[in-house]
């Protein structure tokens, strides 16, 4: 699948330690969450996971599944062999990750990838790498990463927007209270985990963020 910026505008990460370690659970939030309107899912199973590479591998097929029935993208958080395995449109790397260079390399052009950057010369780095977007977080204080670095804030945001030559997407702390602005600054897109999977009532959630295009 080839990337296109409006895949960003309302983009979902998770794992099933967002829902209390819960495969099932899991699914079908992620599915009301694609049978609602989102443009991306993350597939992002994380240390405290409790499921070992090939149950991985299988929920990942499922979410592939999923993904393919709503036309929409499914990228795996730092995994090479998990994305090839199931066949993953996308790849995200962040910085404690596995090198960018090495991830590039690896996938060809069998997957677009996109990497995290909080900081200006992380910025001028992925300027000069094929990545498809940046994401860019925590804008504000956030519970959904353990390793998360300290909240940046809307200004230093608008200046790593400014200084891009990628489409950035907005991670961390993400409400219904901030969204408005923090599309402001000039992002394409704003991506949640807690805001969408812990949500009450999913539809409307999504609704809401996607109401803003």
């Amino acid at each position: 699948m080839q990337f296109k910026e409006s895949m960003l505008h309302c983009y979902l990460v998770g794992g099933t330690q967002d829902v209390n370690h819960d495969p099932e659970q899991f699914l079908k939030r992620v599915k009301l969450a694609m049978d609602s309107g989102i443009t991306a899912f993350q597939y992002r199973e994380k240390g405290s996971s409790q499921l070992n590479q090939q149950q991985r591998v299988e929920l990942g097929r499922k979410l592939k599944e999923l993904a393919v029935q709503h036309n929409i993208p499914l990228i795996v958080d730092d995994d090479v062999e998990l994305a090839q395995a199931i066949d993953a449109d996308g790849m995200h790397v962040g910085q404690k990750d596995q090198r960018i260079e090495q991830v590039l390399a690896a996938v060809g052009k069998t997957m677009f990838v996109g990497y995290s950057c909080n900081q200006i010369k992380q910025i001028k780095h992925a300027n000069e790498l094929p990545v498809a977007y940046v994401g860019s977080g925590p804008i504000f204080p956030t519970n959904s990463k353990n390793d998360a670095d300290p909240a940046m804030g809307l200004p230093r945001l608008h200046e790593l927007v400014e200084l891009s030559t990628h489409p950035i997407v907005a991670i961390g702390g993400i409400s219904e209270a901030n969204m408005q602005s923090t599309l402001e600054t000039g992002v394409a897109g704003l991506s949640m985990i807690s805001m969408i999977l812990q949500s009450p009532d999913i539809e409307k959630t999504v609704t809401a963020v996607n109401s803003l295009y």
